[in-house]
């Protein structure tokens, strides 16, 4: 489910089709083989920053953060939440050349990895692998490890 928290989400939140990315968010829970229910809060860098700094000790905005059910809660199906910073899609979808919709599939693919284990930061390319296949599969552009691999414009890393 798709919940657009328009307020705090100084972006255009009126650009997005909330039954697309439901569709979206469905295929790719199927393809990735989650099970459970699965939701996604679209809002603004304000409350990712407050969400990360919570969780995760780092008092910074962030694209997407992932959080797993808790076990009591899964009723024996994995699921979990997505938040995504529509400030910070908007951005990255004006610097790569695409639509806000398909910067925002991207970062529900990405947080729904997370939620599958999968883990860039530890692993050995596994999760690059799998986003990139699932990327094709879903004919979108380069996903946010691919990214993060290449050097910047600049010819700078």
């Amino acid at each position: 489910m798709i919940v657009i928290e328009a307020a705090q989400a100084k972006a255009p939140a009126s650009a997005l089709g909330k039954r697309d990315l439901n569709r979206f968010l469905a295929s790719a829970q199927k393809a990735l083989g989650l099970t459970g229910e699965f939701s996604v809060l679209l809002t603004g860098d304000e409350r990712l920053r407050a969400l990360n700094l919570q969780f995760r000790g780092k008092d910074k905005a962030t694209d997407v953060l992932s959080f797993p059910a808790l076990p009591e809660a899964a009723n024996g199906s994995p699921g979990g939440d997505l938040a995504i910073s529509l400030e910070t899609a908007a951005t990255q979808a004006a610097v790569h050349g695409h639509p806000l919709q398909m910067e925002v599939k991207i970062l529900i693919l990405h947080g729904l990895l997370h939620l599958a284990g999968y883990d860039h930061e530890r692993d050995q390319g596994q999760m690059r692998r799998r986003e990139s296949r699932l990327r094709r599969q879903f004919a979108l552009p380069a996903g946010l490890v691919e990214r993060s691999r290449r050097p910047k414009r600049d010819g700078k890393s």
